[in-house]
């Protein structure tokens, strides 16, 4: 199993207690991953900036002195290394032995510091504030899991202002020892003789899917690879082909040129038949701050055309990077990946007439996220096996805070995708999703999102990931709740107002426990009718994931049920 940290010696007799510098202890350098988009790195700069303030006087006040490793860009504006190339150049300048600390405020690019982390062979600290405004925890979490892919040591702490006991004695850790020793307890290897009994018939019939799935073989759409900087997103061919999943390049290219052979009554089709299932677009006049009619048409354009490209490749599931390659051409993606998710969608035919993917899903993986792709169609498999709405999507891990209302009494986390989720997700379905604008600063050529509350119901979460040059699963389960109107405003406006949100709460898994041992920015979840069906399709997709040559890790609770978490008449 990977690991998170390696021992080093860097202990002081004095280092708890200490309210001087240390000058005999060599400079912690502090490096700060941004993103490659200016505005983004501009308007985030001040929370950053806050961030390495809070990070310097708690390093100090255990008597050690933090710098810098690069200058602030005085004419750009902040201080973030912005490219692969910017961070190599970096690194060419930072003592290779040095402890090391990756602040994070804000998302941020792993390509930008990959490069030098996989050389440093000092102590390596990831660390990020506990905050909903810019997504700081998603960055953390992407860095932490693209470090195990690559097998990098490092140690990760988070925390809202680095004064609660939990950081500060992870941190004096960390001084002491260079790693830090997180509970991950709730998670624990798939045993063979796990799920007997009544779940006997469902740990074979999951299994047999997964041989199917291997010896029939399947394919992934990819519209360009690699996202953001994601490299944890990226499954190396040999660990998928040994699945039985193999990758089709596709270009983003082709997708675009697709959209312009849509023709404008087939987009105002998909359109009208939103609307008629009572989906509301929020429009306005302003093509760079607003959404318009002609942004949302062109977003269902992108849909027909992604469909039709997946039936004449005979994909199983396809994922759109769109940031960056098509964000200065077109619209967003979002819409496009909402209805995808959905077996209930806008009807597609193709040249001869007839519906593709007729009562199906196609399944999408957001941002193209490979280990998301995998994750889906296992999903996809075994929720239509079960007869159950097949409907998933990954989420970004956001924020969380504990909630004392309508009889939740518990931390409660805000898993918040950027864009979109499938309607059959939210209250009301397709009537209760609005089509906002996706936010300038990220999204120039504007586009609709597909945005809504998810429901209250029973979930499976999960991830696959790579650690070890093999692929994994973590899987567990949980349960949406539903709280206040103004709860659920103030998340939104604590986070990114236009995109869906999801109040979950994971069963047997802590806050700390998911973040200590989470290997991505995002999370897969789908939904189950009641608590047995979910047990039922969790045992389902754990034994698939196994047959195709995954480890499989249970996490948490998998008995719980959501009326120990909030009684049914809140949830009415």
């Amino acid at each position: 199993m990977f690991q998170l940290a390696s021992t080093y010696n860097m202990s002081s007799p004095a280092l708890a207690s200490s309210d001087t510098m240390n000058d005999k202890l060599p400079e912690i350098v502090l490096v700060a991953s941004g993103d490659s988009r200016l505005p983004a790195n501009q308007a985030c700069w001040p929370a950053q900036t806050a961030l390495e303030g809070v990070v310097i006087e708690t390093f100090a006040a255990l008597g050690r002195r933090v710098v810098r490793g690069h200058p602030v860009d005085d004419v750009e504006g902040h201080g973030f290394i912005k490219s692969q190339a910017h961070g190599m150049s970096i690194f060419r300048q930072i003592d290779p032995d040095a402890p090391l600390i990756v602040a994070e405020a804000c998302w941020q690019y792993t390509s930008n510091v990959l490069a030098g982390l996989s050389k440093h062979r000092g102590p390596i600290l990831t660390l990020a504030n506990w905050s909903g405004q810019w997504p700081g925890l998603v960055g953390l979490l992407n860095l932490n899991g693209s470090l195990t892919k690559a097998g990098i040591k490092y140690s990760t702490i988070w925390s809202e202002d680095f004064t609660d006991e939990f950081a500060r004695n992870a941190i004096a850790q960390w001084l002491k020892s260079g790693t830090i020793t997180h509970d991950c307890s709730h998670a624990q290897p798939l045993s063979d003789d796990a799920f007997g009994g009544d779940l006997a018939s469902d740990r074979d019939r999951g299994a047999e899917l997964g041989t199917a799935l291997q010896r029939d073989q399947a394919i992934l759409g990819v519209f360009d690879e690699g996202c953001m900087g994601m490299f944890n997103a990226i499954i190396p061919d040999h660990l998928l082909h040994r699945t039985g999943l193999f990758k089709e390049r596709l270009s983003q290219s082709a997708l675009f040129a697709a959209m312009q052979q849509v023709p404008a009554q087939r987009a105002q089709a998909h359109y009208s038949w939103l609307q008629a299932r009572g989906m509301k677009f929020q429009l306005g006049n302003s093509e760079a701050t607003d959404l318009t009619a002609r942004q949302v048409l062109e977003g269902l354009r992108m849909y027909d055309a992604a469909v039709r490209i997946a039936d004449a490749f005979g994909c199983a599931a396809i994922g759109i990077q769109y940031q960056q390659g098509l964000k200065d051409v077109c619209v967003a993606s979002d819409l496009t990946e909402g209805l995808l998710n959905n077996p209930d969608r806008p009807p597609v035919r193709g040249d001869n007439g007839q519906i593709l993917f007729e009562g199906r899903a196609v399944p999408h993986f957001n941002e193209v996220d490979e280990c998301a792709g995998v994750d889906g169609l296992i999903t996809d498999r075994v929720w239509t096996d079960l007869g159950i709405d097949p409907s998933n999507t990954l989420h970004d891990v956001r924020w969380g805070a504990h909630v004392n209302e309508l009889g939740v009494n518990e931390f409660v986390w805000v898993f918040l995708i950027s864009g979109a989720a499938p309607a059959s997700h939210f209250i009301g379905g397709y009537a209760g999703a609005v089509g906002a604008r996706q936010p300038p600063m990220y999204f120039p050529k504007g586009g609709s999102t597909l945005k809504g509350v998810s429901r209250p119901g029973e979930l499976v979460w999960s991830r696959v990931y790579v650690a070890d040059d093999a692929l994994h699963l973590d899987i567990g389960r949980g349960g949406v709740v539903k709280l206040s109107d103004d709860e659920t405003n103030r998340r939104w406006q604590a986070t990114t107002p236009p995109w869906p949100i999801m109040h979950a709460v994971l069963y047997g898994v802590t806050r700390d426990q998911l973040m200590a041992k989470h290997q991505a920015n995002h999370i897969q979840v789908a939904y189950a009718p009641d608590a047995a069906t979910a047990k039922r399709a969790l045992v389902r997709k754990a034994c698939m994931a196994r047959a195709m040559g995954i480890q499989v890790n249970l996490c948490g609770d998998l008995d719980d049920a959501l009326v120990n978490h909030q009684a049914a008449e809140h949830r009415a």
